[in-house]
């Protein structure tokens, strides 16, 4: 019975989550679920909490109080480096990646996420991501930082993908980006969904998310102030009425 529960699990599930910065009482009881499958949008203004929850899903943060579960068992306490194993990818805003390193050996550091892989295996993969980026295929032995901010993006996303992670958080991966790249971006959503790899975004471009987003969450003063789904101009109304700027 426990194991049948486990994989009927979403694969995270936050309940009652509070985290503090200090004194800084950040997240307020957060309640959240991202399913199987599904492309979740947290939304709200700046510094209401959004990044904060993102890292404390992924364990750079740690909660003071709640739960927060993947697949049915409880990672509160795990470090991040288990988290990531266990198959939670975390993609942040500032992208993290390693100068002095070519676009090859960055990639390479996602493996750190998989356990027991044979060279073949990681070739394998490096070979699928290079299909999926080509741009990445043309710059393979290019430094990381030099490339553009966009393919620095693609980077950062395809070398989290290469641990074939369950569950990817991503935050404002098309701030500041050429529209081109941002379509580029969101049909990547859209194909990860298909591929069946939850995905939890924080983006600040609403219209374009809420095209790729099932489900969407709204975040205030460290408090979810909504839900609802990306498909109902309804939902959507009640959304921007809330994070109207």
């Amino acid at each position: 019975m426990i194991e049948r529960q486990s994989i009927a699990a979403p694969p995270l599930e936050l309940t009652g989550i509070h985290t503090h910065y200090g004194l800084s009482h950040v997240l307020q009881g957060i309640d959240l679920k991202v399913g199987a499958g599904e492309v979740v949008g947290l939304f709200g203004r700046n510094g209401v909490g959004k990044t904060t929850l993102i890292k404390t899903v992924a364990g750079w943060v740690a909660p003071s109080r709640g739960e927060v579960r993947f697949q049915g068992e409880s990672i509160v306490g795990l470090s991040s480096d288990l988290i990531c194993r266990r198959g939670i990818g975390l993609v942040p805003e500032d992208r993290r990646i390693f100068p002095g390193l070519s676009v090859e050996e960055n990639l390479r550091l996602g493996f750190m996420q998989v356990a027991n892989h044979s060279r073949a295996q990681a070739r394998r993969k490096l070979d699928e991501t290079y299909a999926r980026f080509p741009r990445l295929a043309e710059r393979s032995s290019q430094m990381g930082t030099t490339l553009s901010g966009g393919e620095q993006q693609m980077l950062a996303i395809a070398r989290v993908l290469v641990g074939d992670p369950r569950l990817l958080l991503i935050d404002e991966p098309t701030e500041g980006l050429a529209p081109m790249i941002v379509d580029e971006i969101f049909a990547l959503m859209r194909q990860l969904r298909a591929d069946g790899i939850a995905v939890l975004l924080v983006e600040q471009n609403l219209q374009r998310a809420l095209t790729v987003a099932d489900r969407f969450y709204a975040i205030e003063r460290g408090q979810i102030v909504c839900e609802g789904r990306g498909d109902s101009a309804a939902d959507r109304q009640i959304l921007m009425n809330h994070i109207a700027v």
